[in-house]
């Protein structure tokens, strides 16, 4: 058996971005638009947001035209990045 010096360790290699995993993807957001023209949006049951007037049309020509659950996760400000975590130790964040 070869026994590995330090010097003939191999290089670590970056992943590519067909082997990098991404986030998941935002899941249980529905939407109720009332006769009113309010639209209600929520999140597993519970209600996570209200929108009346021009907001709720704009958000209804984005859900349109979109992914439906990323636009409901943006507009109820549960859209995270994933790094809040790591720039919550962050010594400038402090």
């Amino acid at each position: 058996m070869a026994v590995l010096t330090p010097r003939e360790n191999p290089v670590p290699r970056k992943p590519d971005s067909a082997t990098m995993t991404s986030m998941a993807r935002p899941f249980g957001f529905t939407y109720t638009q009332l006769g009113d023209g309010t639209v209600t949006i929520s999140h597993r049951g519970r209600a996570a947001g209200t929108l009346r007037g021009t907001r709720a049309e704009k958000f209804l020509a984005e859900v349109g035209s979109g992914d439906a659950q990323l636009v409901m996760a943006r507009w109820t400000g549960a859209y995270k990045f994933g790094n809040e975590r790591l720039a919550k130790n962050h010594p400038r964040n402090r």
